[in-house]
């Protein structure tokens, strides 16, 4: 569809009739964020002011009014953290210096990705779809009490939708720039305590403009499909909740360009991400004690094809080449809440099968831990007192080539203090400890490559660890949300492969100071001066005065410095939204392996904003049978010309058209 179209359904959307800024009601407006329920930082319900960690919830309102698709989109949009995009669907976060892992066992990651509470088995932020979302919460900073290793720089938990109240369904088609063609359904409901949300959508892209004007071959998908099911059986006094979930994420021919100096135009890749959980959650009576229980499983798997061979370095044999990891797991943990003391503890049991054709070894990572949480009040509980203990058990092995089996274990502890100075206004402080065990081969490995290469593992590694404090201030009243905190981090072990003559080994070489500020601001306008509608500026940014290699004397690379998010958004709460949002990624050091040289030259990268707008309105409402939606979304407003990795230019000015049905 031809940009200007799109540009006048866009204006349409804007200017519909029917407009009303009618009284809206109190309870229709968001709830301000101390008094938000989120389950993250002590794995059962609890409100924000009781969290003693820096935490930032993106809930359904910001999700819906957003032009993003994916986890990965949804936070380049929150300036949490850097991010680091590719074409082709592969999409990893920054988080306080520290990045999430895109491929193999997520054991490994330096942010920790959950799906419900239970690690989501993928660390492509790409493969995370926010059709079924209901909301997202992040820590920032160490989560490893709670959920352990890779929660070092955070832990992003993506919570799907559960069915509520009578049964809704709604349809919808998506056109817009590059080709893109998206339809899909979402349906909702309970009855007679089944709970049932279900979603799926399939979308298709050509070959995108880059902001300077350029084609970038090769960007394209034929398609990539995306389905969510969340359903359960609730029953005494819905104390007790049956559940099953269900997620399917495939991506057929996803364009794999390389670098768009030396564009490969028929690389592709094949994407594929499912799993399955059953979930039993009950309380008692008086709901003092509650209890949970799942198992579940899933497969992250990749397959890259280049049916040419047109790499002229004439490596590539046009074998496609593949990534698969397997993941079965089960939690289980019991509550007991008695109003001024609530202590939680568990057990969670994870195993990772990787397996690659990139990588000779065929690994199996095991991981058994038991978990203490606990949390008191005092001084008519305006003084709260936080804390927890974690033990995990570690069983690695090489399967293929022939390798060894080795063990190891870790404690992990936190500490977290909050003073309700009034109902409004927080105090903060918090101590948290995390770590990444060594893998499998970094432990066990002992096999020779094609290249002659003995690969020997060291048995003797330390986790990666570090520590952390913080502390902060949060404020909410009439509308208005602040939040300002500090945060000092100390990481130490950084395991790093090191060759001898013709052996290839492991050592913890590496230790690193990162620290700096982080805060947030949001003010309804509309709330504060009692106007019959929401008028909302929001500011969001995250600054690291330090991020320095401590063997080196030198600041670390890949990180920046400056992340931020700005902008404004506004609603009738009749069913006209609209937001302009601005995010800011600063600049960082980089090796430069575009160049071809080796070692590859240090540059400076980065510093660029993008913003996207978004406008939304009912304009048919058909009463007991519905009611239609138009929506616009220009996204690369400015049509900038910005890469969150260098080479490897993101899409120019794009427009896109919804038009959504719902019953």
């Amino acid at each position: 569809m031809r940009k200007d179209k799109i540009a006048a359904l866009i204006f349409l959307a804007a200017a519909a009739p029917g407009l009303s800024l009618a009284a809206a009601n109190a309870d229709d407006r968001p709830a301000t964020s101390l008094d938000e329920v989120v389950v993250t930082a002590a794995r059962v319900d609890e409100p924000v002011r009781e969290v003693s960690a820096a935490m930032t919830v993106i809930g359904p309102e910001e999700i819906a009014i957003s032009p993003a698709r994916d986890l990965g989109e949804l936070l380049a949009e929150k300036g949490l953290g850097s991010i680091k995009k590719y074409p082709g669907a592969l999409t990893a976060v920054d988080l306080r210096g520290f990045k999430s892992e895109t491929y193999g066992n997520d054991l490994k990651s330096h942010v920790l990705i959950l799906l419900n509470g239970r690690r989501a088995g993928t660390g492509n932020l790409a493969k995370i779809m926010t059709r079924n979302v209901e909301r997202v919460e992040i820590i920032r900073g160490p989560g490893a009490v709670q959920y352990g290793s890779s929660a070092m720089g955070g832990v992003i938990n993506v919570i799907t939708r559960q069915g509520a109240g009578a049964p809704s369904a709604e349809l919808l088609e998506t056109l817009g720039s590059f080709g893109y063609d998206e339809s899909g359904v979402l349906v909702s409901g309970k009855q007679a305590g089944i709970d049932f949300s279900g979603s799926f959508a399939r979308s298709g892209m050509d070959d995108y403009d880059t902001g300077s004007g350029d084609t970038f071959h090769n960007t394209g998908y034929d398609h990539i499909d995306h389905y969510s099911a969340n359903t359960g059986y609730s029953f005494l006094d819905d104390r007790h909740r049956l559940g099953v979930l269900f997620t399917r994420y495939y991506g057929d021919e996803i364009g794999s360009p390389g670098y768009l100096s030396s564009n490969d135009l028929d690389n592709t890749k094949d994407s594929a991400a499912h799993s399955l959980d059953f979930t039993y959650d009950g309380a008692s009576v008086d709901k003092r004690y509650s209890w949970q229980m799942r198992y579940f499983s899933g497969e992250d798997k990749d397959i890259w094809f280049d049916p040419t061979a047109s790499n002229a370095s004439g490596w590539d044999d046009g074998i496609p080449d593949w990534n698969s990891t397997d993941q079965h797991g089960a939690q289980a943990q019991v509550s007991t809440n008695l109003g001024l003391f609530r202590l939680t503890g568990g057990i969670d049991w994870v195993r990772y099968e990787t397996k690659s054709s990139m990588d000779p070894a065929e690994t199996d990572s095991e991981n058994l831990a038991g978990f203490v949480l606990a949390r008191a009040k005092f001084m008519e509980e305006r003084l709260l007192v936080d804390g927890g203990l974690r033990y995990d058990a570690y069983d690695v092995e090489v399967v293929e080539p022939a390798g060894r089996s080795e063990e190891d274990t870790n404690t992990t502890t936190s500490l977290g203090l909050i003073y309700l100075l009034t109902s409004e206004l927080k105090l903060r402080a918090h101590y948290g400890e995390a770590f990444i065990m060594p893998g499998a081969n970094e432990l066990a490995a002992d096999f020779f490559s094609d290249w002659g290469l003995h690969y020997v593992g060291n048995p003797n590694l330390d986790p990666e660890s570090s520590r952390t404090y913080e502390a902060g201030v949060d404020f909410s009243r009439n509308g208005m949300n602040a939040g300002f905190g500090y945060f000092y981090t100390r990481y130490k072990d950084k395991i790093e492969s090191v060759a001898a003559g013709f052996d290839q080994t492991w050592e913890n070489v590496g230790k690193a100071e990162i620290s700096g500020f982080e805060g947030e601001l949001s003010a309804d306008l509309g709330a504060r001066f009692g106007w019959a509608y929401e008028i909302r500026p929001y500011a969001n940014f995250s600054y690291l005065d330090r991020y320095e290699d401590l063997d080196n004397n030198r600041d670390l690379k890949y990180i920046s410095n400056w992340s931020a998010a700005y902008g404004i958004s506004a609603s009738d709460y009749q069913g006209f939204t609209a937001r302009l949002n601005f995010a800011y990624t600063g600049r960082k050091h980089i090796d430069d392996w575009e160049t071809g040289g080796f070692p590859a030259p240090v540059i400076s990268t980065g510093g660029f904003t993008v913003a996207d707008l978004t406008i939304s309105k009912k304009i048919l409402d058909l009463r007991d049978k519905g009611f239609f939606t138009l929506s616009g979304a220009v996204t690369n407003l400015f049509d900038t010309d910005y890469a969150y990795v260098k080479g490897y230019p993101m899409p120019g000015q794009a427009l896109f058209v919804t038009l959504t049905y719902r019953y």
